[in-house]
């Protein structure tokens, strides 16, 4: 959510927003404008997506309605660990943000905010997070600072500017939230808990591929070697394809596990059915556009999977 999606990379529709908002006001406070600066470092709308697959896991843990208390804490903590992780991450890729279109908004990609102010505040927000997973259990404590060693130093660090499975293999960090969910409630991870982790790994590299596609020459000029820079457009087309097929017998598991019934097998179906539909016409014949719509249908059809698996879990 890879939490992908993690702190999965995202292109963010509100980018050119935040840019003209900072110059259509330059009448706002230079307090106001320091704070908007630090909010940008969280990623705010990847972090959303990562604590709502989180939340589901939760509610999906515990039949009935599950302890509030547990659920804003555990919520709360996520939340502040995985912007912790998105800061570090603008921190660790500033020179490669300001190479890219899609990132050069970002104030530490503009020299906004130093280094010092940028490490200072994600060790704060990490911290906090810490210490309100911890009192919900140790084990989600521990599990979400893995997810964030995983995102922040693994991903972000190791594997992202060097090989262009990347997105593939630490896309495992991205998948968590779910897993960080169940464990706040139960205090432990089960199968199901894997179903949902399953599911968002495979979800991630026809999502993110899909972003690379229209944003190769992005890449290229950072230096990073995503996959349609390193191995062309068509295979890049032809993968997010395959790995489509694949989150799409993916997605039937939960209903084959018994986790769930038949409102979420036709809500999956269906998502699944469209989502096969857009990776086969982009395969077929590339354009921007359908690359641009099938980005965007995925995040869409996280959401809603997840959303129906809540829905068909109440019923």
């Amino acid at each position: 959510c890879g939490v992908a999606a993690s702190g999965r990379v995202r292109e963010s529709p509100a980018a050119p927003a935040m840019t003209s908002t900072a110059t259509a006001h330059p009448a706002s406070s230079p307090r106001a404008s320091r704070v908007r600066q630090f909010y940008v470092l969280t990623k705010p709308r990847v972090v959303q997506l990562i604590v709502f697959c989180a939340v589901i896991g939760m509610l999906l843990a515990v039949p009935g309605v599950p302890d509030w208390r547990t659920l804003a804490l555990a919520s709360a903590g996520i939340w502040l660990v995985a912007a912790a992780a998105a800061a570090f991450n603008c921190l660790v890729e500033e020179r490669i943000d300001a190479r890219m279109a899609r990132t050069a908004w970002r104030p530490t990609a503009r020299g906004d905010l130093t280094r010092t102010q940028t490490l200072l505040f994600a060790g704060v927000l990490c911290s906090l997070g810490s210490v309100l997973l911890w009192a919900v259990n140790p084990l989600t404590m521990w599990l979400t600072l893995a997810t964030f060693v995983g995102y922040a130093i693994v991903y972000t660090v190791l594997l992202k500017p060097a090989t262009p499975q990347n997105i593939f293999i630490g896309g495992a960090s991205g998948a968590m939230p779910p897993l960080l969910g169940w464990a706040a409630m139960r205090g432990d991870v089960g199968a199901e808990a894997w179903l949902l982790v399953l599911i968002i790994f495979v979800w991630t590299p026809p999502h993110f591929w899909a972003l690379a596609l229209y944003r190769a020459d992005d890449y290229a000029r950072a230096g990073l070697p995503m996959l349609p820079v390193t191995h062309g457009n068509d295979f890049t087309r032809l993968q997010i394809l395959l790995y489509t097929l694949v989150l799409f017998a993916a997605s039937l598991l939960p209903f084959i596990q018994g986790m769930s019934g038949p409102a979420y097998l036709a809500a999956a179906v269906t998502l699944g059915a469209w989502f096969l539909v857009l990776a086969f016409r982009l395969w077929r014949a590339y354009s921007e556009g359908l690359a641009r719509r099938t980005f965007r249908y995925s995040i869409w059809y996280l959401a809603l999977l997840f959303a129906a698996l809540l829905l068909d879990h109440y019923l």
